[in-house]
């Protein structure tokens, strides 16, 4: 299954509009080229309408929310709805602030999301309208462990059926979710925590991976999260002695840009529930 999907990426190679924070703005587009996608990045409000036309995705990422982009989100998002193209939120740091979760909710209510990618203290906040959020961390008592799977599970089913989105949970156990059924994937390395913009990388990559099977949005959107952290495995493994987070970085785009179809579908591991 997840093999055909990546192989769609490849042969179709998607062109994804990325109104993305500028902390990863370029590895989010090194991400994109590596699995065979293509990153175009237009923030300005009048420029932005007319990029996503001509795209095949949009990924809307709050990492360095402020108000030149704020309109440019709302108008490329609407357009995107308006000619049928996947949109994909990524809500950094809601429930951090007044400005991002208030933003959030008003993006939520303007756009019909197709995915929406965050942590567990991000995507609470959402769901109920508060929560707490330190940086762009999950809150450690949100954290989704294997005793509290089937009660994150339900919580992701029910909010993905309330708004109409996959809904994507990432943490140390990652959750993939629409109103049926939920990926629980457990690719991925912890060091992965300690390079700024995975998550980014992850939500560019789903956009990706979703408009070249929009058919098929839920598993897209696993595979996409599968794929993510098999390359955080590979890369760890290939780390030598004086390595560090830097080249974990670049060795991580590495092993998207080298990672086949078929090795994606050996590699992925999770549960249907």
């Amino acid at each position: 299954m997840f093999e055909q999907i990546f192989a769609n990426v490849r042969q179709k190679s998607p062109l994804i509009h990325n109104i993305t924070n500028y902390v990863t703005v370029n590895d989010c587009a090194n991400m994109l080229l590596a699995c065979g996608g293509s990153p175009i990045m237009a923030d300005d409000p009048d420029d932005a309408v007319e990029i996503t036309a001509i795209c095949g995705g949009l990924n809307i990422n709050m990492g360095t929310l402020n108000q030149r982009t704020i309109p440019a989100m709302m108008a490329a998002g609407k357009r995107a709805c308006e000619l049928g193209h996947p949109v994909v939120l990524d809500p950094v740091g809601a429930g951090a602030s007044k400005l991002r979760t208030r933003t959030a909710f008003q993006l939520l209510e303007a756009i019909k999301f197709t995915v929406v990618r965050g942590n567990i203290s991000e995507i609470k906040t959402l769901a109920a309208g508060s929560g707490t959020t330190r940086g762009v961390d999950a809150d450690v008592a949100d954290q989704v462990t294997e005793e509290n799977l089937d009660q994150a599970v339900a919580f992701a089913k029910e909010y993905a059926k309330r708004s109409g989105a996959v809904i994507a949970i990432t943490g140390a156990v990652d959750i993939v979710a629409d109103s049926c059924r939920a990926f629980c994937i457990r690719n991925g390395h912890p060091m992965m925590s300690a390079v700024t913009g995975t998550g980014c990388q992850l939500s560019a990559l789903t956009a990706a991976f979703v408009a070249a099977n929009p058919e098929t949005p839920l598993e897209a959107v696993a595979a996409a999260v599968c794929a993510m952290g098999l390359c955080g495995e590979i890369a760890y493994r290939r780390l030598g002695e004086m390595d560090g987070n830097s080249s974990y970085r670049n060795y991580i785009i590495d092993a998207m840009y080298r990672l086949t179809p078929a090795e994606l579908e050996k590699g992925a591991r999770y549960e249907v529930r």
